[in-house]
């Protein structure tokens, strides 16, 4: 299997280890030209939305996957972000274990999202020592709504798409 092959396939994983939220008709981001907006199917609990967008290089390959996740929270529910980011960083690196990939991830640090007050972690997946994926996770709460963004993609693609994800991550704006 080709480096760009394997990419494509642990990006593939990678769309499935966000938080569980559900589609809803509202739009959270506005997606750049370039980007392939694809269907995300609705969870069964149905109390939030998702969003999910793909940019590929010329030959069709992925450079990076992101996914933004709205989730409405039962009222007067406090969220102990670090420990979902948490949770969201174990099973990202379980997941990649169990297809021989290891995982370094950075210290849990303050960061911001749509404005909000949040928290990030940014994971490097190799695989035989070699750099293949990184992936980032960011998570925030606002009163009624916790949110989360995770993007990801093959070492160079994440690298050359880096300052498109920042506009993208700078342009967002949660309502209530």
């Amino acid at each position: 299997m080709t480096v760009s092959h394997r990419c494509t396939a642990l990006i593939g994983l990678i769309c499935a280890l966000t938080v569980p939220a559900a589609l809803a008709d509202a739009t959270l981001i506005t997606w750049p030209v370039g980007w392939e907006v694809q269907d995300v199917p609705p969870a069964p609990d149905d109390n939030g939305q998702r969003q999910r967008a793909v940019k590929n290089d010329a030959n069709g390959d992925p450079l990076m996957v992101m996914e933004l996740t709205q989730t409405t929270l039962a009222p007067e529910h406090q969220v102990n972000m670090e420990a979902v980011l948490l949770q969201m960083r174990k099973t990202l690196q379980q997941n990649f274990a169990k297809g021989g990939y290891q995982s370094a991830c950075n210290k849990i640090h303050p960061s911001t999202l749509g404005g909000l007050k949040a928290l990030e972690t940014t994971c490097k997946i190799t695989q035989n020592g070699n750099h293949v994926i990184t992936q980032t996770l960011v998570a925030a709460t606002r009163e009624a709504h916790a949110y989360a963004l995770s993007y990801a993609g093959p070492a160079d693609g994440y690298k050359a798409t880096e300052p498109q994800v920042q506009g993208i991550r700078g342009s967002l704006r949660f309502s209530q």
